[in-house]
């Protein structure tokens, strides 16, 4: 829902079906698309069950429901039969069974199909953030676009924020706050890449202390010069992973976080949300920045094919 209402707040003109997408039906979808026929049909099947924190590590998948919605990612194509299809997720979906088996019949449909792992660092997008995209068309041979060796870094993106307090935009207020031990141990890590790794034995946590205890990246900072790393759900927490800021003593606001997914500095979120669902709706999208080369690419695919 939060999603929904997020998304409406920046594109009104677009439709949203505001419901469990297995429950969603085709007359639902040719109800309103008349007779306009489909160019792209992209989906992103929720990706927890293949995520390296839920796998453990291993390279089994999690056993999650939400596992099997790529099914219905194929429904819609067989029924709809779209132009041009595009499909991304978690890397660890490439070898996941229903992938392959999706990948057979999306050829045996007629598509030509071309997928694989890139990383949107590549893409100008400020993060390191691998991706499993695949590509296919109904029209011939298609291939994932490709990288423009455009790199940005984090100072490229945040580096001349204007401060939290003198700010008018409501999202660059809002930050994690600490309790006084979790700031002062903060103010100890180093600037611009430093970790908990670096804070003398008698300043860590005691959690923090233990063999196995987590990701290094767990408050650590971002570096300037270099991009950040993933953005996830959890990027404004920085007990989840490294979103510090690289040298003011504290978390990295929403707004920056969203910037260095490269959503616009004028997208609105709701401001009704608690930190962790706005931290959510950041983290959970596809940077923008990535989506317009790979959107671009098919609709040049398109052109192609159409004039």
């Amino acid at each position: 829902m939060e999603a929904a209402i997020c998304y409406s707040m920046n594109h009104s003109q677009t439709h949203i079906i505001i419901r469990d997408i297995r429950e969603v039906t085709i007359s639902d979808i040719r109800k309103l698309l008349g007779s306009k026929s489909i160019d792209l049909l992209a989906g992103c099947p929720p990706c927890q069950g293949f995520s390296s924190v839920r796998r453990l590590n291993r390279k089994r998948s999690a056993r999650d429901p939400r596992n099997n919605l790529i099914l219905d990612y194929l429904r819609f194509v067989k029924a709809l039969r779209p132009k041009t299809i595009m499909l991304e997720n978690v890397p660890a979906l490439q070898d996941y069974y229903l992938f392959k088996s999706l990948v057979k019949s999306l050829q045996e449909l007629g598509y030509k199909i071309d997928h694989g792992i890139v990383n949107v660092a590549d893409y100008g997008v400020p993060q390191r953030r691998k991706r499993l995209v695949l590509v296919g068309s109904l029209l011939g041979p298609i291939v994932i676009a490709p990288s423009p060796n455009l790199r940005k870094t984090v100072r490229d993106i945040i580096g001349d924020m204007e401060s939290i307090e003198k700010t008018a935009d409501p999202i660059h207020k809002i930050v994690a706050k600490h309790k006084l031990h979790i700031e002062a141990m903060i103010k100890m890590i180093p600037h611009d890449g430093g970790s908990r790794t670096n804070l003398p034995e008698k300043h860590k946590l005691e959690c923090h202390k233990k063999l196995n205890v987590g990701f290094n990246d767990i408050y650590g900072r971002l570096k300037w010069d270099d991009v950040s790393s993933t953005i996830t759900g959890g990027c404004l927490n920085p007990s989840k992973g490294r979103f510090l800021h690289p040298e003011q003593d504290r978390a990295i606001t929403a707004r920056e976080a969203a910037l260095l997914q490269t959503f616009s500095k004028d997208y609105r979120f709701p401001t009704n949300l608690s930190k962790d669902k706005l931290a959510l709706l950041i983290g959970n999208a596809l940077p923008p920045e990535f989506s317009r080369i790979q959107s671009s690419n098919i609709l040049s695919h398109l052109k192609k094919y159409h004039g």
